[in-house]
């Protein structure tokens, strides 16, 4: 299980490379500081976040749009909260 368990982190920190720097610093400091508190439900809608393109995903975490699906919505608000939480008490 626990190799499962890297294999699976080593994927996510792949798909957490994107081709623009304050995303890829976003989603890689969640990956490391949160994903592992996260419900299966909200790992498995991190894992489906992964799979949208750069542009609205950014736009999403900046908060200049939002996903229409619920689940999506609600990693997004999560994903910023923590980003957030991390920028008023740093590590």
């Amino acid at each position: 299980m626990e190799k499962m368990n890297q294999i699976s982190r080593e994927r996510l920190r792949w798909q957490c490379r994107r081709g623009m720097l304050e995303l890829e610093l976003f989603l890689n400091d969640f990956l490391e500081y949160d994903y592992d508190d996260l419900s299966e439900r909200k790992k498995a809608l991190f894992v489906d976040l992964l799979d949208i393109i750069d542009p609205v995903l950014f736009d999403y975490l900046m908060g200049k749009d939002e996903p229409d699906d619920y689940g999506l919505r609600d990693i997004v608000q999560t994903v910023r909260n923590a980003a957030r939480q991390r920028l008023r008490n740093p590590i």
